[in-house]
């Protein structure tokens, strides 16, 4: 007698396989001083070895907090980038404070 898998079980488990890539991959491409509460090389063994549990464990609690903080002073919750952010040019005053004087010295 052949085993049958169902659909919801292929489905299923390629969802845990895809999971699992994931952080893996996510834990080889951060960077070292941004890992939390354990080394790099114990979270990449922690995802290798306990496979989705080691994954979901990781996106709880070793992966690096969000670089968007929530921003409170101003209320309203609207989102902010951290200060380590690039800011682009027409976002910096300095940068646009010299494109005027630029301008003033051409006429």
């Amino acid at each position: 007698m052949a085993y049958r898998v169902g659909m919801p079980s292929v489905i299923i488990g390629l969802a845990l396989l895809a999971l699992w890539l994931y952080c893996l991959f996510d834990v080889i491409t951060t960077p070292e001083e941004d890992v939390r509460n354990l080394p790099k090389f114990m979270w990449v063994l922690i995802v290798i070895f306990l496979a989705d549990v080691g994954a979901l464990t990781w996106l709880l609690v070793g992966r690096p907090r969000a670089r968007y903080a929530m921003y409170a002073a101003g209320g309203g919750g609207s989102w902010t980038q951290s200060a380590d952010v690039p800011r682009g040019p027409d976002d910096d005053p300095e940068f646009l404070r010299s494109l005027e004087r630029r301008l003033h010295d051409e006429d």
